[in-house]
């Protein structure tokens, strides 16, 4: 097998760049800074090493980042990064502070819009670079943002199998992301609408539900159960409703996907997942996404909007659902699943 040529690869995306959203990063930060355009290319030779590249101009950003990683450069990352290292062109961190801020608020708005990414940091320990394990996507704690530590969110891969498509398609992800950090919150928490609207498709493509995973793995990573959990899910609704009447991950037209929906004669009834302990924490976290995924500007209102939580509800879950029924007229309901 050849080497991989990480500076030809870089190469090779700045010339792939041209038909995705994120081939015109330049103007766009130019448009948000108020500055003179950087160039073209997404990266430059002043930010590009024998190893890792980030963008032009990027250093105090919240920065579009490549890189070798692993044993011997064997894995690619591909993502976003703060870099709290101080430089020429970074002489103190305070800058990156407030942005910081802005990705952590993006997040807690988006839960769900990088699930298939993960995060890990590097620190300085006794003169060495510690890396963390993997986590999924969450907000920076402040313990993190000290000089000499650097955090990433994004896809690793084997470089044998990456290519610049997936990159490419990874950052024009990443881009409402950097555009709500970069625009000081000017721009809109989520992301540009899809064209797609509501649409019920039958079916029951699986996702991963980690059958390879250790017993742990299965019972922390917040991702896998909750794949896990959905399957079960939609498993238990087509026994009930038929799989021509279950459709899972539904767009909203907004931007976002309903975990499972049901078709009821004309109606539908909406299921958001979660995974925290009580039904209490599941309530608060997943009310106001199903609120939005019914009754925002051109969604598919829905019949029963249903939280869905492995804890069974206590007599304090009931009455608060009941409240909400009668006083405000929500159709908001709590269930619980059992994995069998």
């Amino acid at each position: 097998m050849n080497k991989f040529d990480f500076r030809t690869f870089v190469n090779e995306l700045n010339d792939a760049a041209h038909s995705h959203p994120i081939g015109a990063l330049q103007e766009i930060r130019a448009e948000l800074h108020g500055k003179q355009k950087a160039g073209h290319k997404i990266f430059s030779s002043q930010t590009t090493d024998d190893e890792w590249a980030f963008h032009h101009g990027g250093r105090p950003e919240l920065q579009f980042n490549v890189s070798t990683d692993g044993s011997g450069g064997t894995m690619f990352r591909s993502g976003v990064a703060f870099s709290f290292e101080t430089s020429r062109f970074l002489p103190e961190i305070d800058v990156l502070i407030p942005k910081v801020k802005l990705f952590n608020d993006f997040l807690r708005s988006n839960p769900d819009l990088y699930g298939d990414m993960r995060m890990w940091h590097w620190r300085k320990e006794n003169g060495q670079d510690i890396r963390s394990s993997d986590s999924p996507p969450s907000v920076i704690s402040s313990e993190l943002v000290k000089e000499g530590v650097f955090v990433f969110l994004g896809k690793l891969r084997p470089v044998e199998v990456v290519n610049p498509e997936i990159v490419l398609t990874d950052f024009d992800r990443l881009l409402p992301l950097y555009k709500y950090v970069e625009s000081n919150g000017r721009t809109k928490p989520l992301p540009i609408p899809s064209e797609k609207k509501f649409e019920f498709r039958s079916g029951r493509d699986s996702k991963l539900t980690a059958t390879k995973a250790s017993h742990a793995q299965r019972e922390l990573d917040v991702n896998l159960r909750h794949n896990l959990l959905q399957e079960e899910l939609v498993s238990q609704l087509i026994q009930k409703y038929g799989s021509e009447n279950v459709c899972r991950e539904v767009p909203t037209g907004n931007g976002n996907s309903i975990d499972v929906a049901v078709r009821q004669g004309d109606g539908f009834w909406f299921y958001e997942i979660k995974t925290l302990q009580t039904p209490r924490a599941c309530i608060r976290e997943a009310i106001g996404q199903l609120l939005e995924y019914s009754f925002w500007s051109g969604s598919q209102e829905a019949n029963r909007l249903i939280i869905v939580g492995e804890i069974a509800p206590d007599q304090e879950t009931l009455n608060f659902c009941r409240l909400l029924k009668h006083r405000f007229q929500l159709p908001i309901e709590y269930e619980q699943i059992v994995v069998q």
